[in-house]
């Protein structure tokens, strides 16, 4: 066995929680306001794409991220919450499962031109820019981005919130003209290829009941005023919630428990 290396993995997975920990912010990347240039890797774990999707829950609870258990194929109860609403013809009932919707975000694997020494990183994203990529990647006279010898560095251009109006950034992305290799030699390449992680491996799910009783305090709050939690369409800056302000495109939270809660995890606990 390599003890090294199974040394490293433990290491990885004792520090992995339920979002990530400051021992992992360097592993992470996000675009600043301006031009820069990046390169997608070929994923470590699956050789079929570099994307990585995962959905998490934004502002329920104590915590600032959840990860859907369903990322694992586990139980989730917030999703289960949420299926049993749109099973009602209240009106209320779908808008507040919308609002326990998980957001889907990407992770790709990507080097920074200009910073290739400090190694893989992983870039997360939401859908407008995912779906960039994939047209991307369908388009015929692009070909394959990732390809070691002949892919295509990545341009970004990012703005800031000055120009999208909202509190976040917003990066749309373009396929370099020229082919190029992802680096000059074969020892170099083999490491990016080798030095990766897993950002399964970064997140887990909480506990079936940890997360049924952050659902529970979400819809039943101590406080007696009204919570607004902001939301936009799609791209949050990085991994934290949404922030807590009067915006235009701003949302109520419900405050009273819908009737199908007390039904859907009385039925839970008469069957487990």
């Amino acid at each position: 066995m390599d003890i090294n290396a199974i040394k490293k993995k433990l290491d990885i997975l004792s520090n992995k929680s339920n979002s990530y920990s400051n021992n992992n912010k360097n592993l992470f990347w996000k675009p600043s306001p301006g031009k820069q240039v990046i390169r997608v890797v070929p994923s470590k774990f699956n050789d079929k794409t570099p994307f990585t999707e995962m959905r998490f829950y934004y502002g329920i609870g104590d915590k600032k991220v959840m990860a859907s258990p369903v990322n694992w194929g586990e139980k989730d109860p917030i999703y289960e919450f949420a299926k049993t609403l749109r099973q009602s013809d209240d009106k209320e009932n779908w808008a507040l499962a919308k609002k326990l919707s998980s957001k889907m975000r990407t992770f790709a694997p990507i080097i920074v031109r200009g910073e290739e020494s400090e190694g893989v990183k992983l870039w997360q994203f939401g859908k407008e820019v995912y779906e960039a990529f994939l047209q991307m990647a369908v388009d015929e006279e692009i070909g394959d981005f990732t390809d070691v010898m002949s892919g295509r560095d990545i341009k970004l251009t990012t703005v800031g919130p000055e120009s999208t109006g909202t509190p976040y950034n917003r990066t749309t992305i373009s396929p370099s003209l020229k082919t190029s290799h992802l680096m000059e030699s074969k020892e170099e390449i083999d490491k990016l290829l080798e030095e990766q992680v897993n950002p399964m491996d970064l997140f887990k799910p909480l506990p079936y009941d940890e997360m049924k009783q952050a659902l529970m305090d979400w819809l039943e709050p101590e406080s007696d005023e009204d919570e607004i939690i902001s939301e936009t369409a799609d791209e949050f800056d990085d991994l934290n919630p949404p922030k807590k302000e009067s915006k235009p495109y701003s949302m109520q939270v419900k405050k009273k428990k819908a009737d199908s809660f007390d039904e859907l995890f009385k039925e839970e606990e008469t069957n487990s």
